[in-house]
């Protein structure tokens, strides 16, 4: 079950994209530590949590990562700009299949108040 949630989160060609993207995992120079887990379990784990609007807290053991190591990975990714750069990849590879059509778009954008004072 565990395994086809993940492939049915992360699917081959999806993983194709991302792995290139993610920052390596670096040991500690003195040792110690925990030792590295499997980049794709994290990354289905993520997703899961991303997607279902799972707590972190409640992250189903199937995926073979504990929450805090999900978490603490999301958090390094965000930092690195692996979402940003994903998107990138993906609309890149879906231009380059052709299967983009710009001919309808929708911005989304928010509205702030400016600020008084001195101009």
């Amino acid at each position: 079950m565990a395994v086809d949630l993940s492939r049915r989160l992360v699917p081959d060609g999806l993983w194709e994209l991302v792995a290139p993207l993610l920052p390596r995992f670096k040991s500690r120079p003195q040792g110690g530590g925990t030792a590295p887990v499997d980049e794709r379990a994290v990354f289905a784990a993520v997703v899961y949590v991303l997607t279902s609007g799972c707590a972190w807290r409640y992250l189903p053991p199937t995926f073979g990562v504990s929450s805090a190591t999900a978490h603490r990975r999301f958090t390094v990714w965000t930092e690195a700009g692996l979402w940003r750069r994903l998107h990138r990849a993906v609309l890149d590879e879906l231009g380059a299949l052709g299967e983009l059509d710009w001919t309808s778009a929708i911005v989304d954008a928010a509205s702030v108040r400016a600020k008084r004072g001195a101009r």
